[in-house]
C-alpha cells in the first residue's frame, strides 16, 4: 500500500507541476526553457525554508517546547542562533524571510521583486565561504523584462510563481514519501529539456541511462567511498547512485565539476532538493580538462559520466599538456577538435585502484585512427577496459544515434574486454526508446558474469583486440555477430512449391489450348 500511495502522490505531483509550470510561462514573455530557473529557484527557496524551519522546530519540540514555531519568531529573537545554525545547516534564514512569510505578504508587496532579491542575497551571504551557497540564485533575475515590462507586471508574475510553487504537493502527509522535492526537480528538468531542443540535452541524462551507469559501476559493491562526475551537468548521474546504493553507503559524498554556470547552479540546487547536506557534496565550476579540481582528494571508487561529445579543447595545440600526469601516460593528447578521450584519461587518473568508471561515449572514439587509436592502445595494453556496451539508438534527448558505454577498471582479474550488443534492449515510449528494468538487469548481469552469449556478449582477449586484424578497434559490432533476423528459406519446400506451380501452369495451358481448339473447330 505504501508503494501505491507513493506512486499516486508522484503522479498527482507531476500533473500539478506541469499545469503550474506551463501556466507560469504563459503569464510572462519568457521562453519555457529559460523560465526553468524561476520555477526551480522558487522550489529551492521553499525547500530550504521548510527544511530549515523543520530542523529548528524538531529540536525545540524534542526539548519539550511543543508549541514552538520558528516561522512565528521575531527576527531579533532568532538572531542569537545564527552562528550555530550556519555551522549545522550551512546557511541561515530569518523568520521574516522564510518562504511562507514572504508568500503571505506577496500580493500586498509593491516591491516584491526587491524583497526577493534581498532575501536571496541574505541567504547566500549567511553561509560560510566554504559552504558554497554563493550564486545559487544568480539565474533568478527578479528584474528581468522577460517576465514583465514593468515592475508591477513582474511582481504579478512573481506572486503567481510563489503561489504556484506553494500549491505543489511536495510533502507527503504521512511521511511515506520524502523524495517528492527531488522527484519534482527531475520531472521539471526532463520536461524543460525535452522541449528545449538541442540546448536542453546537456542538462539532462535520462533516468534509465543514469541507473544503468550506476549499476554497472557498482557491480559487486554495496558501499563506496564517494562518487564523482567530471562533467556533472545538473547532477542526475551522481544522485542516481544515491538511489541505487542508498545515501548511507556513499561514505564521503558526491563530487563533480561543471563548466556551465547555469548547470553548475542547477546541480547544487539539485543536491539540496535531494536532501544531500552541504558537507556531503563538492560541486566546482571550472573547465575539467584544463583546470581539474579535487586533485588532493582520495581517488574515487565510482565515476559516472556523460561528458559532451566531441567538444573542442586545447589538446594537441598546446604541447605543454602532454606533461599533465593525466594525459602523459598515453604518450599522446586527444585531438583538439575532439576532447572525448581527454575526459576518459582524466577519469582514469581520478579512479581508485579498486574503482570503476562508467562513461557514455560517442561511438567514433571506438574506431577512429590517429591519437584516439593510440589512446585505445594504451587503455587495452594496460588492461583498463573492462567492457564496451553498445546502447540502443534514440535514448537521449536530440541524439538519435546509438552510443556506447566504456567501463574502466584498474583491478581486473582477467586480460580481456567484454563486448555487449544491447542495441535491441529497449522499450518504445512515445518518440524515444527507453531501458526497462528488465533491459538494465540483462545488461548488468552480462557484464557481471563476463560470459559469451550468442549475438549479445563476447569476451575477447586483449591481445586479440590489439591484433593486426583488429588494431585496437573497440566497436562492439567488430566482435559480436549480428543475429540474422531474415526469414530462413526451406529449399526443399520451396522447390516443391515451384514444381506445383509449374504443374498447375502446364495444366492451365493445356486447358486454354483445348478451348481454343474447340472454338476454331466450330
Amino acid at each position: 500500500m505504501a508503494d501505491v500511495k507513493k506512486d499516486q502522490e508522484r503522479d498527482e505531483l507531476f500533473r500539478r507541476i506541469y499545469k503550474i509550470a506551463t501556466d507560469l510561462v504563459h503569464a510572462g514573455h519568457v521562453a519555457e526553457w529559460d523560465f526553468k530557473s524561476y520555477v526551480l529557484g522558487t522550489m529551492f527557496y521553499r525547500y530550504i525554508s521548510e527544511n530549515f524551519t523543520a530542523y529548528i522546530n524538531e529540536g525545540e519540540h524534542a526539548a519539550g517546547n511543543k508549541d514552538f514555531d520558528y516561522a512565528k519568531m521575531s527576527d531579533a529573537g532568532a538572531e542569537p542562533a545564527r552562528e550555530g545554525l550556519v555551522q549545522e545547516k550551512g546557511f541561515f534564514i530569518l523568520p521574516s524571510e522564510l518562504f511562507c512569510n514572504v508568500l503571505a505578504r506577496a500580493d500586498k508587496d509593491d516591491n516584491l521583486n526587491e524583497t526577493l532579491e534581498r532575501v536571496f542575497n541574505h541567504i547566500e551571504s549567511s553561509a560560510d565561504a566554504e559552504n558554497d551557497f554563493a550564486g545559487l540564485f544568480d539565474d533568478f533575475d527578479v528584474n528581468s523584462k522577460a517576465i514583465g515590462e514593468t515592475v508591477a507586471k513582474r511582481n504579478k508574475v512573481l506572486v503567481e510563481l510563489l503561489n504556484g510553487v506553494a500549491q505543489m504537493p511536495l510533502f507527503s502527509t504521512d511521511g511515506i514519501n520524502p523524495d517528492l522535492f527531488g522527484d519534482a526537480y527531475e520531472y521539471l528538468m526532463g520536461m524543460y529539456a525535452a522541449n528545449a531542443g538541442k540546448k536542453g540535452g546537456q542538462y539532462f541524462t535520462p533516468a534509465d541511462v543514469s541507473e544503468l551507469l550506476a549499476r554497472l559501476g557498482t557491480i559487486g559493491k554495496t558501499k563506496i567511498n564517494k562518487v564523482y562526475d567530471p562533467a556533472c551537468g545538473s547532477g542526475s548521474l551522481l544522485l542516481k547512485v544515491e538511489k541505487v546504493l542508498g545515501k548511507d553507503n556513499i561514505e564521503r559524498g558526491f563530487y563533480g565539476q561543471e563548466i556551465d554556470l547555469t548547470t553548475y547552479n542547477l546541480c547544487r540546487i539539485n543536491m539540496f532538493l535531494h536532501n544531500i547536506e552541504f558537507d556531503k557534496f563538492s560541486i566546482v565550476r571550472e573547465d575539467t580538462l584544463l583546470s581539474p579540481q579535487h586533485w588532493d582528494d582520495q581517488p574515487f571508487e565510482l565515476i559516472v559520466s556523460n561528458p559532451p561529445f566531441s567538444v573542442p579543447w586545447e589538446g594537441d595545440k598546446n604541447p605543454l599538456l602532454i606533461n599533465d600526469p593525466r594525459f602523459s601516460p598515453a604518450g599522446v593528447l586527444a585531438p583538439a577538435s575532439k576532447g572525448d578521450m581527454a575526459f576518459i584519461m582524466h577519469s582514469l587518473s581520478w579512479l581508485a585502484s579498486n574503482g570503476a568508471a562508467a562513461i557514455v561515449c560517442f561511438p567514433g572514439i571506438m574506431y577512429r585512427g590517429g591519437a584516439e587509436q593510440k589512446i585505445r592502445k594504451y587503455l587495452v595494453d594496460n588492461n583498463f577496459v573492462d567492457a564496451i556496451i553498445q546502447l540502443p539508438s534514440n535514448l537521449f534527448l536530440n541524439v538519435t544515434i546509438s552510443v556506447d558505454i566504456m567501463l574502466l577498471k584498474k583491478n581486473k582479474t582477467d586480460n580481456a574486454v567484454l563486448f555487449v550488443d544491447a542495441s535491441k534492449e529497449f522499450v518504445k515510449v512515445t518518440k524515444n526508446n527507453r531501458l526497462s528494468d528488465a533491459n538494465i538487469r540483462r545488461i548488468v548481469s552480462a557484464v557481471a558474469e563476463r560470459k559469451d552469449e550468442q549475438h549479445f556478449a563476447h569476451l575477447v582477449p586483449n591481445d586479440e583486440v590489439g591484433s593486426k586484424q583488429n588494431n585496437y578497434n573497440l566497436s562492439v559490432s567488430t566482435y559480436v555477430e549480428q543475429e540474422d533476423t531474415r526469414e530462413k528459406v526451406d529449399i526443399v519446400k520451396l522447390n516443391a512449391e515451384i514444381a506445383e506451380i509449374v504443374a498447375r501452369e502446364q495444366k492451365l495451358r493445356e486447358e486454354i489450348d483445348r478451348i481454343i481448339g474447340e472454338i476454331e473447330g466450330q
